[in-house]
């Protein structure tokens, strides 16, 4: 069964530095895109940032280059290296990916969402 797990949120002062994690498991054999989203408290959930498969990483204006997208080489664990972050950056942040994946048969490709991640980051 296709799971992603995200780690590394928590509490942090302005200014300060987060690392996420996503780790996708399951008898993956492709994936086509991942990325980062995330919900703000009373807001809709937003896209932060992706990257496709052999592509470079996009990102939201809202990033304005304070966040960094990164993956592991065999594509199943990326990262968010967010920096300099703000109170409004406070949300639930999701991971997500398009996977091709084997269960029972070949199948995909699907979307999967982490549970989410809880960041604050207080003024």
């Amino acid at each position: 069964q296709v799971q992603l797990v995200e780690s590394g949120g928590g509490l942090v002062q302005a200014g300060g530095s987060l690392r996420l994690s996503c780790a996708a498991s399951g008898r993956i054999f492709s994936n086509n895109a991942m990325g980062w989203y995330r919900q703000r408290p009373g807001k809709r959930r937003e896209w932060v940032a992706s990257i496709r498969r052999g592509g470079d990483p996009d990102y939201a204006d809202f990033v304005a280059g304070r966040f960094a997208m990164s993956r592991t080489r065999g594509n199943h664990t990326w990262y968010l290296q967010m920096n300099n972050l703000k109170p409004e950056d406070t949300a639930v942040y999701y991971c997500n990916a398009i996977l091709s994946y084997v269960e029972g048969v070949a199948r995909g490709p699907d979307e999967f969402w982490g549970q989410g991640i809880q960041v604050t980051v207080s003024s």
